[in-house]
């Protein structure tokens, strides 16, 4: 049951990461971007093919894995970024005034063409992380630190920390700085906030890039966790990272967190009880139950969170 907990914590803390990027994007567009598990994947592709570079140049045991990972990382929130731009600024603003619909399907369509474009491009066969060297081996190989009969690895260190400090930077840049502001402005009113000097395409532009930068980090750390990077792994995240938007809360950035964190303890203490047959079944169980409950989600709505 420990082991359960500790793995529903890794994996929710990463599900709270990605579910960040579409709760952002809704509380200021009122738009669900179902192209962003394929930001995810892309992402993703990149700090793996990244990580393999280093090491096939020997630079993952010259250096070191942690240096290396922060290429990496930096790598991947590079090339999301750049996609996610792009993606605001070729798919969804000409759609800005037009009926809710249309920039639905045109999600559709970019989340189909990256896809596929990454499938034609790189094959479908998963691309995996270099855990085969000396190097990986001592950062985050063996059993980990048995702690009251729970294994924790370098790895689920890693992870947490990274993810906490993410959710952490993203709380304090809402609240504390001009720029979250001027996000919190729109996400109220953006005839108001433009009238009071606010650059609404600027704003939303941003918040892409924050929301996709937050995708890469979290395809990487997914990929790291599950040791391989696959063309269509951004459908499955991006679905659970919605399911875990909308269950703490869609447009409420703390309630994305919350939402994170129980589903990827419902969806681990499910398999831990019942069996991994019907692992995707458990979260939108309980995700179920929680609307029936509270129709606005864990946290709900609370506008002046809205990002």
């Amino acid at each position: 049951m420990a082991q359960a907990l500790l793995n529903g914590l890794v994996q929710g803390a990463i599900y709270a990461v990605i579910a960040l990027g579409y709760t952002m994007v809704y509380g200021i567009l009122l738009l669900i971007n179902f192209a962003h598990g394929e930001i995810l994947m892309v992402g993703a592709y990149a700090g793996v093919v990244t990580l393999a570079g280093l090491s096939g140049a020997g630079t993952l045991e010259s250096q070191g894995v942690v240096p290396c990972l922060g290429v990496a990382l930096l790598a991947a929130a590079g090339v999301s970024g750049l996609y996610g731009l792009a993606l605001e600024r070729a798919a969804y603003r000409p759609l800005r005034h037009a009926p809710p619909l249309s920039p639905l399907i045109s999600a559709i369509g970019v989340s189909t063409l990256l896809q596929n474009f990454v499938m034609l491009s790189k094959g479908s066969a998963p691309l995996y992380v270099p855990t085969n060297s000396p190097a990986w081996n001592e950062a985050f190989g063996g059993q980990g630190v048995v702690v009251g009969g729970v294994a924790v690895t370098g790895l689920d260190l890693l992870i947490v920390v990274v993810c906490v400090v993410l959710m952490t930077g993203l709380l304090l840049f809402v609240r504390r700085t001009r720029l979250g502001r001027a996000m919190r402005a729109t996400s109220q009113d953006q005839t108001m906030a433009g009238l009071v000097g606010v650059d609404i395409n600027r704003v939303i532009s941003i918040t892409f890039l924050i929301g996709s930068v937050l995708a890469a980090v979290a395809g990487l750390l997914l990929a790291l966790y599950t040791t391989q990077a696959k063309f269509d792994m951004g459908f499955t995240a991006g679905m659970k990272a919605f399911t875990a938007a909308v269950l703490g809360g869609i447009g409420n950035v703390t309630g994305a967190m919350v939402g994170g964190i129980v589903l990827g303890l419902a969806e681990n203490l499910g398999i831990h009880l019942l069996g991994a047959e019907y692992k995707d079944v458990y979260s939108f169980l309980v995700l179920l139950l929680v609307l029936v409950v509270r129709p606005r989600g864990i946290m709900g709505e609370r506008v002046a969170e809205k990002v």
